[in-house]
């Protein structure tokens, strides 16, 4: 899987459009979140996940620092993983960690929405399918990313072996949902896609409720989160970002 695929133009255009309006909006975000992880433990800021993506091409996928440094252990992190750091299980939790990936967006490396980019070694267990997924550019969002959020960590926290039961029964739904999303991509579908992202904080907190749980520091930080990113772009474009 050395073939490299040009990212469509119509994709790339909407990508560059998208990250003039929201980069405004999420540097103070990304900003503030910097300075925590930073002061919450030892190690870098960023932390750079080698993933595999458009036309089997590895890259450096950028998040947040969200483990402790220098800690040996699974390549699959449950909720309940003893590595992640305190403002870690924040970010897991808001999906706020992903934030970076916008220079990955910028650099063309990704997209908005399309697969989500994975492991080399989960690619190779399923090469047949992914030489039709790696045609279409790797997503910060997209449907497989939207099937497992607020389930995944939760689930691989119940079982001794998460990279043996991510490898069994988790990895070949989302190949499924990854190879069907590059079959039948459109504009369109990645409008409805980011659409359902926007809202999926909100969207897990209520079902939370709804089905009766009592309420959770991830629920909780998930809800102040969804307020800060609507509250701090506000600020930041009344005080800083306006002229005096």
């Amino acid at each position: 899987m050395n073939r490299y695929t040009h990212m469509p133009a119509v994709k790339r255009a909407l990508d560059l459009v998208a990250l003039v309006v929201l980069v405004p909006f999420a540097a103070p975000v990304a900003l503030l979140i910097a300075v925590a992880v930073f002061l919450d433990s030892p190690g870098p800021v960023i932390y750079r996940a080698v993933r595999i993506g458009m036309g089997g091409r590895a890259f450096e996928m950028l998040k947040f620092r969200t483990m402790r440094e220098g800690v040996a252990g699974s390549a699959i992190a449950g909720a309940e993983d003893r590595r992640i750091t305190p403002v870690g299980r924040f970010l897991r939790a808001t999906r706020l960690d992903e934030l970076p990936q916008l220079w990955n967006v910028l650099r063309g490396e990704m997209s908005f929405v399309g697969p989500r980019p994975e492991l080399e070694e989960f690619v190779r267990l399923h090469s047949d399918d992914y030489r039709e997924i790696l045609a279409v550019p790797p997503g910060i969002t997209g449907p497989t990313q939207l099937r497992y959020a607020g389930v995944e960590a939760r689930v691989l926290s119940r079982h001794e072996d998460p990279d043996a039961y991510y490898r069994e029964q988790l990895l070949p739904d989302k190949v499924a949902l990854d190879l069907a999303y590059a079959r039948s991509t459109s504009p369109g579908e990645d409008l409805a896609v980011l659409a359902k992202t926007v809202g999926l904080p909100a969207i897990l907190t209520w079902q939370r409720v709804r089905g009766g749980a009592s309420p959770t520091r991830s629920v909780a930080y998930a809800g102040v989160a969804t307020m800060a990113i609507a509250i701090l772009p506000l600020a930041f474009a009344l005080g800083v970002g306006s002229p005096r």
